[in-house]
């Protein structure tokens, strides 16, 4: 991966880190279904309307990617925080996309995973599991089976990108998300009723507006632009550990807006982390030592 690219999805996990704080903003006054279905929104509408359908994508793949984006990874996400699960932890497990994801590709694609990759796939996982150990707030076992249900759907939106390969990204994005309005819609009805809805009527909080327009503008079309073209462009073994950067850059959010502090253990699994994302990176660089070292 070129410096520019690399430098490009790290920015990317920053934002997505900072954005479970946003998310919190936006549910102190809106139901979390309602929060997500008025995300999507956002993100079609209206540039639905001046943003051509990206060409030789098919409808069905425009539906499959936006349910599956919309519903089966960030109404599930919400609904397990909604359950009692901690926005921290649903970072945290969420990032487990990164190894379904690399192992999709493998199944489906033929991407080799080498030795290194499974080496930086254990380290990374040690720290995502000794930062979930360290967390003092309550989970409920439900709730962890739902975000890794999320983390699923984001693995299988990662190859339905590989495999379509859309030239266009933005305009992917924002149609895709038109499909995924009726099935969010249709969920939150199902769930919450019309009374998920009458609160509008009355107005929205200034945390909820900028949770909505960070969420759909910057996390999800600005964001998700750069990862889907990163993941268009290299094997998913380069580009799916950089989500593990999210949970830590979350926690880093957490220190600077809301003044958490790290202890000494959080930051060696930080560590850990980062280990595993610098192994990953270098898979290739560290094969060739290794081969020269047998030789």
């Amino acid at each position: 991966m070129n410096k520019r690219d690399l430098l490009a999805g790290v920015l990317v996990t920053i934002l997505w880190g900072c954005n479970f704080t946003v998310i919190e903003w936006g549910l102190r006054s809106l139901d979390p279904y309602l929060l997500t279905l008025l995300r999507f929104t956002f993100c079609a509408i209206p540039l639905v309307f001046f943003v051509k359908r990206p060409a030789g994508i098919s409808s069905g793949a425009l539906a499959l990617y936006g349910v599956l984006f919309g519903a089966g990874l960030w109404w599930v996400v919400n609904l397990a925080i909604y359950q009692g699960l901690s926005p921290g932890m649903s970072s945290v497990f969420l990032q487990f996309s990164a190894f379904f994801t690399i192992v999709l590709s493998s199944v489906f694609l033929r991407e080799p995973i080498r030795v290194p990759h499974c080496c930086g796939m254990a380290f990374a996982a040690a720290g995502l599991l000794l930062l979930l150990l360290l967390d003092d707030q309550s989970s409920t076992a439900s709730g962890i089976v739902l975000v890794l249900l999320a983390a699923v759907a984001w693995s299988l939106c990662n190859l339905l990108v590989k495999l379509k390969r859309p030239a266009e990204m933005i305009a992917f994005i924002i149609w895709s998300s038109l499909f995924s309005i009726p099935a969010l819609f249709a969920l939150t009805l199902a769930s919450q009723g019309w009374s998920a809805f009458e609160g509008l009527a009355e107005g929205v909080a200034w945390e909820a507006v900028v949770s909505v327009l960070f969420q759909s503008y910057i996390t999800t079309l600005l964001g998700y632009l750069v990862w889907n073209n990163l993941m268009k462009k290299y094997p998913a073994a380069q580009v799916a550990p950089l989500s593990l950067l999210v949970p830590v850059s979350g926690l880093i959010a957490s220190y600077v807006l809301l003044g958490e502090r790290l202890s000494a253990v959080q930051a060696v699994a930080i560590g850990l982390v980062l280990l595993g994302i610098v192994i990953f990176l270098n898979a290739q660089r560290l094969l060739g030592l290794l081969s020269r070292n047998t030789v």
